[in-house]
């Protein structure tokens, strides 16, 4: 994706019972793996030994082309950060746990202050709480937060203002409201831009 331009590039993090995170999609991982559970209640060695590519198949269980080829594939988000050193990402936190956000800003502490501001997270308001309360510097937004900045620029921007809950952070806009938002598309983003912060549609 980055090859072909992405300016950033969405991932998703779930948790290990030993302290590291995993980019993966999937809650679970029976789909996609040859592993079974739920993806969080398994350690980093024991989801590197998964096969990634064992569930795909793109003619509904005829063929499943890349059985064996993925074995050790699900990265931790510290090998991903490393793998692409000056990229940007778009974190989506699964859970509804505070517990993961609390845990996450311990993690990225560990990694070093280089990669804390790079990814934009986001996801439900435990765990994007949980981590701005315990890494202020790190760029999260649950989803109330979101919320609230779409409401709030709607009520407001016609005057070129953006509001606090729009900045440092993101605007995640849907599709079939862009051409209503004041100043889309470029006077937004550069209003956003202005406010340390990003928009997606």
């Amino acid at each position: 994706a980055f090859a072909l331009g992405a300016y950033r590039v969405e991932i998703d993090l779930h948790p290990t019972t030993d302290g590291e995170f995993v980019v993966f999609h999937d809650w679970t991982l029976g789909c996609r793996t040859d592993g079974h559970g739920v993806t969080r209640e398994h350690t980093l060695a024991q989801l590197k030994r998964l096969d990634v590519g064992h569930g795909y198949t793109a003619d509904k269980g005829k063929t499943y082309p890349f059985r064996g080829s993925g074995v050790g594939q699900i990265p931790s988000f510290g090998e991903v950060l490393a793998a692409f050193p000056s990229e940007r990402f778009l974190v989506h936190l699964k859970s509804r746990h505070a517990d993961e956000g609390r845990l996450l800003a311990k993690y990225l502490r560990s990694l070093g202050n280089a990669k804390i501001d790079r990814p934009l997270f986001y996801g439900s308001n435990e765990p994007l709480s949980a981590l701005g309360q315990a890494l202020p510097e790190a760029r999260a937004s649950s989803d109330t937060e979101l919320k609230r900045c779409l409401m709030q620029y709607l009520a407001l921007g016609w005057a070129g203002h953006v509001p606090s809950s729009c900045g440092h952070g993101m605007m995640l806009l849907p599709s079939n409201i862009a051409p209503w938002m004041w100043g889309w598309p470029h006077r937004l983003v550069e209003r956003l831009r202005a406010a340390d912060s990003e928009l997606f549609v």
